[in-house]
């Protein structure tokens, strides 16, 4: 398996048991909460910080994301340098530390760069690593935060083939409680092959099991739209929309944007068209509890081995991301920002034509140029905010 392979499989598999947390606590979970997040974000951050992690600490990092120590510094470095390869999407990490940071941890990092802390100069470094879409951190640095990592991404990305703006207009939405809204919808033809239905188990009480209480299987419909390209050899993002068998959760529903092609199945229609509400979502996630029940325990504690990192005893204390995303008529924005501060240790004839229309609560995600890592995923269940 290559690096790039095993850096693609680390983050899908991390999203996959991320997703859930995310789901289970937006806004009660159920599905019933918008949310933003980026997959490759969080894992890029974490990896960074386990690739000074040793022992169970580091046993336990791997664990969840596929890589630790040796293994994740070279897996943080061939990803960021694979999205590299991604048009219109800039990605950085920084480190800003009261204490020693070993020669060789730096050097094993080697695109990550280091310095005192500062907190003025880290909300500055944040809003020019996200052309001003989030202004500063989403923590607070106190006496106590002796190492702060921070990665973020950005995104401004103009579609392919963008919506005709004369086409938007006010369209039905329902939204995860059952509640009608118009909100603004644009309208396009999709492409032959941009177009498909995946299988997905069903997991609402409703179509839950058969007579036999055999999981009975479902398709979900995704579409997908590109970046423009610019000629310069980098490949454009591609964004997946997704809708699920009504009642299904974003858990569920996000990961089957990048289910392999032996899941997808053609639409059988002639024609395929899609509504899809113009967009803004905004969140702030405190995912310090929700990596806790993934099993990141030790690396919070008294008993964190970050000996790879610094001489001083170092436990993360905290782990927040702040995400945004903006689907509108010409194109995408999006921008993360992932912060891990560290404490001292302890912490879719007439013509058959199928319109698919995401008029009820549904997924998107951003998934980089070679169709791997999900840059973003977000999950639309409100009363959509038009931007």
């Amino acid at each position: 398996m290559t690096r790039e392979a095993t850096y693609g499989a680390s983050v899908q598999g991390f999203a996959e048991r991320w997703l859930p947390e995310l789901e289970r606590t937006a806004d009660g979970g159920d599905g019933a909460g918008d949310f933003v997040c980026s997959p490759v974000g969080m894992w890029l951050a974490l990896a960074s910080v386990a690739a000074g992690a040793r022992g169970e600490t580091a046993d336990e990092l791997g664990e969840l994301l596929g890589v630790a120590g040796d293994r994740a510094a070279r897996a943080v470095t061939d990803g960021a340098r694979a999205l590299a390869g991604t048009d219109a999407l800039g990605v950085a990490t920084r480190v800003w530390s009261r204490v020693p940071v070993f020669r060789e941890y730096e050097e094993a990092l080697p695109d990550i760069g280091f310095g005192p802390m500062d907190a003025a100069a880290a909300d500055a470094w944040v809003r020019e690593a996200t052309d001003g879409m989030i202004e500063r951190l989403p923590v607070v640095i106190t006496p106590d935060t002796l190492l702060l990592l921070v990665n973020a991404l950005v995104l401004r990305a103009r579609w392919e083939d963008p919506f005709e703006g004369a086409g938007t207009s006010d369209a039905a939405f329902t939204d995860a409680a059952g509640v009608g809204h118009q909100v603004p919808t644009m309208r396009r033809p999709v492409g032959a092959g941009d177009a498909w239905l995946v299988d997905e188990v069903r997991s609402d009480a409703a179509g839950g099991a058969d007579a036999t209480g055999t999981a009975t299987r479902a398709a979900a419909r995704v579409v997908e739209m590109r970046g423009a390209a610019r000629g310069d050899g980098a490949a454009p993002v591609r964004v997946r929309f997704v809708l699920g068998e009504p009642g299904a959760g974003p858990a569920a529903v996000l990961p089957l944007a990048w289910a392999p092609r032996a899941r997808r199945s053609a639409i059988d229609a002639e024609q395929v068209t899609m509504a899809l509400p113009r967009l803004s979502l905004r969140t702030r996630t405190d995912a310090t509890d929700q990596l806790t029940a993934l099993g990141v325990r030790r690396s919070m504690s008294d008993e964190a081995d970050f000996s790879g990192m610094s001489p001083e005893r170092l436990a993360i204390s905290q782990v927040v991301q702040e995400a945004v995303v903006r689907i509108a008529e010409l194109g995408v924005e999006a921008a993360a920002v992932t912060a891990v501060p560290m404490a001292p240790g302890g912490a879719y004839r007439p013509r058959r034509t199928e319109r698919i229309a995401f008029d009820r609560p549904f997924g998107l995600v951003v998934l980089d140029g070679a169709e791997e890592a999900p840059l973003f995923a977000a999950w639309q269940a409100g009363c959509p905010a038009g931007t």
